[in-house]
């Protein structure tokens, strides 16, 4: 048996599904199977027209001459011709759900092409059981339906938490209208006593974030910081007062697992898969609720240390919750079913 796996979104400044590729991939690793990543260095993930170049043409290539037995099309999206069975992570049903304000053409290929192709997967893998609900709800019951939580690197496990003295709230996510990030400038606008840091690449979306920033007169104290390196966010992790993740929808919700892993408080959404992965050791807010978010997050801007015993209990539950080693260990057993 040989596992030819997706990693392409992995090249480059990886975020997001690249994070999960590139850390599967390491834990598939220290296990005793034949897993090979695919990857073309060379080509630049981030563009559509070369995204769907990797899926349709390049990968089921590599995986064919790797001599594998079973691909892992691990990043949502699948070739359309195979000579071999495949197994599909679907992280979320965005694109047919909250994604409408998108380009019609890449509402086309991520959502309803990807709809029809899913039928001629031998698995499918959703994130998270909300995700698995989606799926029922949006494309219909099928076997073979199979949810694995994603691991969250283990170094969120090992930083060392030293909240700064005065408030700093943290927003960790792609800066995209689902992810709901003027909620959260809108929040700290009415407790001035707090600062907010914004990690995460941009869309067209950040120009309406800037204008409400603007207009609420906080430019100062927000900071946009778009990609930052693995040093930086350990840093962001270890010194900020509280983690925000107001997002509207999400499959998983890497922000709220490594803010757990890393012992810093967190405030959610509650909203999609948020619930599942907070599992009652976050704050859960409405998203839409102006006056909530205020009220959740004013008791860390006049002690930026509250909530902090609440986190470190939940430290240890999150790490084990989330651990790579079990993951990678559900995917083998699926795996030595299909390949």
């Amino acid at each position: 048996m040989r596992i030819a796996l997706d990693a392409q979104l992995a090249v480059g400044t990886a975020t997001g599904i690249g994070v999960y590729q590139r850390d599967l991939a390491a834990a598939l690793g220290a296990l005793p199977i034949d897993v090979r990543p695919l990857q073309a260095r060379w080509l630049d993930p981030w563009r559509f027209d070369r995204r769907v170049l990797w899926d349709q043409v390049l990968l089921p290539v590599q995986a064919a001459r790797c001599g594998a037995t079973l691909l892992h099309a691990s990043a949502g999206t699948l070739p359309a011709l195979r000579t071999m069975p495949a197994l599909v992570t679907v992280h979320d049903l965005a694109w047919l759900r909250v994604q409408g304000h998108t380009a019609p053409y890449a509402r086309a290929y991520f959502g309803a092409a990807m709809r029809r192709l899913y039928a001629g997967a031998a698995a499918i893998v959703l994130d998270s059981a909300f995700s698995r609900d989606e799926y029922v709800e949006l494309i219909g019951p099928r076997p073979e339906l199979h949810v694995i939580h994603p691991g969250v690197d283990a170094r969120f496990g090992r930083i060392v938490r030293r909240p700064r003295e005065r408030a700093l709230a943290l927003v960790v996510g792609t800066v995209e209208r689902r992810k709901n990030l003027i909620r959260a400038v809108e929040t700290i606008a009415a407790l001035p006593r707090v600062e907010l840091v914004v990690v995460g690449p941009p869309t067209e979306y950040l120009d309406e974030v800037r204008r409400r920033i603007d207009q609420l007169g906080v430019a100062s104290r927000v900071a946009l910081r778009g990609y930052v390196t693995r040093d930086e966010l350990d840093e962001l992790y270890a010194t900020a007062t509280v983690a925000l993740v107001p997002s509207r929808y999400e499959g998983f919700g890497y922000a709220v697992a490594e803010a757990l892993c890393a012992g810093l408080p967190v405030i959610a959404a509650r909203s999609s898969s948020l619930v599942e992965v907070a599992a009652g050791d976050a704050v859960l807010v409405d998203p839409d609720d102006a006056a909530g978010w205020v009220e959740a997050l004013r008791p860390h801007v006049a002690d930026p240390l509250a909530g902090t015993r609440r986190a470190a209990a939940a430290r240890g539950t999150a790490s084990e919750r989330f651990g790579w080693a079990r993951a990678a260990a559900a995917f083998v057993a699926l795996y030595r079913r299909f390949g």
